[in-house]
């Protein structure tokens, strides 16, 4: 029995996209049509997503340009062609550069190892809707979201300017914290899908998707791939309110729409990513059982696959408009002491379960039911065992935002101490509600 057998899910061998009859005027067709594929998809998404936080923020949004706004992002896109280009002096011209293509070419790559569909026929040739499909496919699309962030990091290291350099510094402790979380998280579909190879994690999740027995490892990816892109609630390497626009401080014209069109397209990369390990990639729900499985052939495939990726991608626009911004401690937090021994210990537990499945003979559906029982009991011990008890400690201290030598903002339930400045009124207004506390 090979490997491919043995990890096998569905009972039958998971079998790799077949290249068989490629050529190199059919790569070129694929390559052509990623590309242009993700710059339409950035234009529309500029359009859905200015309409859809206007909707949810109870305001108009984009309505002035072509019907419903729809062409306020070919404007945006003609403004930034024409705008002035101007260099910052005494910076380092060639890494000024180099860093917006870096980040812009890095995000183009991704999509290569993602399937769109299953093999189909271009012009009497069979070819899988797919550039390519490495053996390490996983690991190719960790390494290409590595290589991004160096994009950020030359632009904010080649601006000379404090601000872009605390952006770029930002990002690269950002890209480090979530990215454990996130390739845990990928682990753990590795394991249960017996490849890293793309082709065969969406064909192993036939007929159950990955997303409903591995939903602790997508939690955490979905929430480890939106710290990677900068987004809301985690956009601090740019945040406004702090560094102005961080390491793109310094760009204008084309080289700040290369940043942000390499913004939008990793957010569509990881919705991409993210239905082709938890939501069955181009695989219609029981597709295969449904019309005699017409569903997952020929280029009907293409339609639930990007389906998915828009459902994926509004989540993130959701998440936007629905969290504000959190600050770097608890950032830092999130990926280090909550994501990452999560990731660690479901890992833990899905290889267990794995090995249990492949020398008991238990069935997929027993595996299912064991990960889930396991992962609610661990949830119980956890909610139980990690509820710490304040000690009685007597009164609290008051509150000194210069204990440690620099200005500390009050945390949550902490309250500045009044002024020596303050009026008679505002003294009594800081102190009405201590009045009616019981003395010690």
């Amino acid at each position: 029995m090979n490997a491919l057998t043995m990890f096998s899910t569905a009972g039958h061998e998971v079998q790799p996209a077949d290249f068989s009859q490629e050529t190199w005027w059919l790569t070129l067709i694929k390559a052509v049509f990623i590309i242009v594929f993700l710059l339409i998809t950035v234009i529309m998404a500029l359009w859905v997503e200015r309409r859809g936080l206007a909707r949810m923020q109870t305001r108009p949004g984009p309505n002035v340009h072509g019907p419903l706004g729809l062409l306020q992002a070919v404007a945006d896109a003609v403004k930034l062609l024409v705008k002035e280009d101007f260099n910052k002096q005494g910076v380092d011209r060639i890494l000024y550069l180099v860093g917006p293509l870096v980040a812009a070419f890095s995000a183009f790559m991704v999509l290569a190892v993602i399937p769109f569909g299953p093999n189909v026929n271009i012009l009497g040739h069979s070819t899988p809707l797919q550039l390519m499909d490495p053996s390490i496919g996983g690991l190719y699309i960790l390494a290409i979201a590595s290589l991004g962030v160096y994009g950020i990091i030359l632009g904010g290291w080649s601006s000379k300017g404090t601000l872009p350099l605390l952006g770029a510094m930002r990002s690269s402790a950002q890209v480090i914290s979530y990215e454990l979380g996130m390739g845990m998280a990928m682990v753990t579909v590795f394991i249960v899908s017996g490849s890293m190879r793309t082709s065969q994690i969406v064909a192993a999740q036939s007929p159950v998707w990955w997303i409903f027995a591995l939903i602790p490892a997508a939690c955490i990816y979905f929430i480890s791939s939106v710290a990677e892109i900068n987004r809301l609630p985690f956009d601090l390497p740019e945040c406004e309110g702090e560094l102005v626009a961080g390491h793109e401080t310094e760009y204008s014209s084309m080289k700040f729409a290369w940043y942000y069109l390499a913004e939008y397209i990793n957010m569509f990369n990881v919705s991409c990513v993210f239905t082709t390990l938890f939501l069955g990639g181009w695989r219609f729900p029981f597709g295969d059982h449904i019309l005699g499985g017409v569903l997952n052939t020929g280029f009907f495939p293409m339609i639930w696959f990007i389906t998915k990726m828009w459902a994926v991608a509004f989540c993130i626009i959701w998440v936007r408009a629905t969290l504000v911004r959190v600050r770097y401690d608890q950032l830092m937090n999130l990926g280090w002491k909550v994501l990452l021994p999560i990731s660690l210990g479901w890992l833990v537990i899905v290889a267990l379960m794995r090995g249990i499945s492949l020398y008991a003979n238990v069935t997929l559906t027993q595996l299912l039911i064991g990960i889930a029982v396991i992962f609610l009991i661990a949830l119980v011990i956890i909610g139980f065992t990690g509820r710490e008890k304040r000690a009685d400690t007597g009164p609290e201290k008051p509150f000194d935002p210069m204990a440690g030598g620099y200005p500390v903002p009050p945390r949550l339930g902490q309250q500045m101490p009044v002024s020596p400045r303050a009026g008679r009124a505002e003294v009594a207004l800081a102190t009405a509600g201590k009045e009616d506390e019981p003395s010690e």
